[in-house]
């Protein structure tokens, strides 16, 4: 099943986070997406361009109802012609399925 037909499940302290295998098999499917460390755990983030703020702050806004309808919400970073996302699990401080899953629903966003 594609990442963006799925939900997210509720994360607690004790949720596993994403294996290397489980990285390899969900990384392709959302590959602009960069992993990152900040402060010792992972993330997901991408930039996304835009031709002015009007377009960055509609897009941060649909990523916003996206995150609250699943549950799940990011770090949003909007900027004149950008909108910074960043997605981790904060519950186990780093990467779940979660993640991913919603990394792709925002490429879903992006590309409406």
């Amino acid at each position: 099943m594609q990442l963006t037909e799925q939900k997210c499940t509720a994360c607690h302290k004790d949720a596993p986070r994403v294996t290397k295998e489980d990285i390899a098999e969900l990384h392709p499917q959302v590959p602009d997406w960069q992993i990152i460390d900040v402060d010792g755990q992972s993330r997901l983030e991408r930039i996304y361009k835009f031709p002015d703020f009007v377009s960055a702050i509609a897009f941060t806004n649909k990523v916003g109802e996206a995150a609250e309808a699943e549950g799940h919400h990011p770090a949003l970073l909007t900027e004149w012609g950008k909108v910074t996302v960043t997605w981790w699990t904060h519950a186990i401080s780093g990467l779940h399925r979660n993640d991913f899953i919603m990394a792709a629903k925002t490429d879903q966003i992006a590309a409406t």
